[in-house]
């Protein structure tokens, strides 16, 4: 069965604070044949696994997770995770003076 797949490194939701699956590579199957439902107007998919990926499969690393693509055959697409860059801050920041603000003329 010829399948496509995005490996990718989830990102911590922005109600989360806990780091348990940063770190982890998941993969989702690429679902072409979507429909609309008539009656209820959901978006869905005939295909089964399309959404097993994302809940079931969970790897360590993303060489795991290539090799698990690559020994059944499937073609693969690697998405990397964004980096984010922090600008070290004091909390006495948030109070320093900007200077006097600037009013416009009139």
């Amino acid at each position: 069965m010829h399948r496509k797949v995005v490996i990718y490194s989830p990102a911590r939701s922005a109600s989360q604070q806990g780091r348990t699956t940063m770190g982890k590579w998941k993969f989702n199957f690429e679902s072409t044949e979507k429909y609309q439902d008539p009656l209820m107007g959901w978006t869905s998919t005939s295909d089964p696994l399309a959404y097993v990926g994302d809940a079931a499969l969970s790897f360590d690393s993303k060489e795991s997770a290539i090799e698990f693509a690559a020994k059944h055959g499937w073609e693969y697409t690697v998405r990397e995770p964004h980096q984010q860059t922090l600008k070290p801050k004091a909390y006495a920041d948030n109070f320093k003076w900007k200077g006097a603000p600037v009013m416009a003329d009139e």
